[in-house]
């Protein structure tokens, strides 16, 4: 079950217009309120002010303030207000603007909206989309700099996404929008294109402007490889990429595969992927302990233990409050550094 990655084969059109990650949110948002007059947005600062990370630039104009609604500060009780939309027919785009504010309103996402659907026996479905942005870098410190990616994937009832390129982006908003479940739509702000931040110029992408959907759970091959597999999504598989260019460097072959869902997760193409190479590396800028690397992990080691000529590694965000230090902050995070020398120690041992 995979799919072609743009990372890997863009498409190949007459004219690319290439956007970046929130412009392509924005996009696919626009375009299914023009489609569906029951898709709306709630969430602070998405009015006038476009959204602290721009994802509703221009909304307002368009749409009103019906469908475009500055909330308070209370992620409780908007989160709560869009679980009830979702609950009477209404497709609420929710933001919550750093996922480290999670803590806030735990009860309105996880004890009502991934839940409604099965203690209703199906009746009442929760077709909501909860936009986050993640990650660090900046010196934001421990309540504006986390992942928890694995916080959500734990929760039954939740599908979770996390792009690495714009035209993943659109598509999988697309989809998000569309399905009936609670869908949990991470940014990585490393990514987004806001230039205040920075971005990877890899994640500005040949966007096409018609509607198109990307499937929930299917991964990418987004670098074909022979000699390790490494596995990410969102920021940590462009780290993936540029270690398996300095890896090639020293004769290592490196296959690169973006999970972009990580709930549900498309084990099969990397279990695919592991069975040729022998060898599994996870990278992940969430926590290490419990997170979704170690799950990975454990997946492929129960299906294919015997296909490794090594023992998995992961490498994650060590299990401590991100540091405000900048120093502190960038010896933490992941790196392509990083990935190169776990693959190189994983080659060296194999040869004692």
């Amino acid at each position: 079950m995979t799919a072609t990655s743009v990372l890997l084969a863009p498409p190949k059109v007459a004219k690319q217009r290439k956007i970046s990650i929130a412009k392509a949110i924005t996009e696919a948002t626009a375009q299914e309120m023009r489609r569906d007059p029951s898709v709306f947005v709630m969430g602070e600062d998405i009015g006038a002010f476009n959204g602290v990370f721009g994802m509703t630039t221009g909304l307002l104009d368009e749409f009103g303030a019906e469908r475009i609604r500055d909330t308070p500060i209370s992620e409780t009780a908007f989160i709560g207000a869009a679980v009830g939309a979702a609950a009477v027919g209404q497709k609420p785009i929710v933001e919550l603007m750093f996922v480290d504010f999670l803590g806030v309103c735990f009860d309105a996402i996880y004890n009502l909206a991934a839940k409604q659907s099965y203690f209703s026996g199906g009746a009442v479905t929760c077709p909501m989309v909860l936009t986050t942005s993640v990650g660090g870098g900046y010196s934001d410190a421990g309540q504006h700099s986390q992942c928890l990616y694995a916080t959500f994937a734990h929760m039954p009832g939740m599908k979770v996404v996390s792009p690495s390129n714009a035209y993943d982006a659109k598509g999988l908003m697309v989809s998000a929008i569309r399905d009936p479940n609670p869908v949990i739509f991470m940014c990585h702000k490393g990514l987004q294109g806001i230039g205040w931040l920075g971005t990877v110029k890899r994640t500005i992408v040949h966007v096409p402007e018609d509607l198109y959907t990307i499937p929930i759970g299917e991964a990418a091959v987004v670098r074909h490889g022979t000699d390790v597999t490494l596995v990410g999504w969102a920021s940590t598989v462009h780290l993936a990429i540029d270690a398996a260019d300095a890896l090639a460097q020293q004769g290592v072959s490196a296959e690169v595969i973006d999970i972009r869902s990580i709930v549900p997760l498309d084990i099969d193409t990397i279990l695919k992927s592991v069975r040729r190479t022998g060898r599994l590396v996870v990278i992940d800028e969430d926590y290490a302990n419990c997170g979704v690397a170690g799950e990975i992990v454990a997946r492929v080691s129960e299906r294919a233990f015997r296909d490794l000529r090594s023992p998995p590694a992961r490498i994650a965000y060590p299990d401590m409050p991100p540091p405000f230090a900048r120093v502190l902050e960038q010896a933490a995070l992941p790196s392509a550094g990083k990935i190169v020398e776990t693959v190189m120690e994983i080659m060296s041992d194999e040869q004692h």
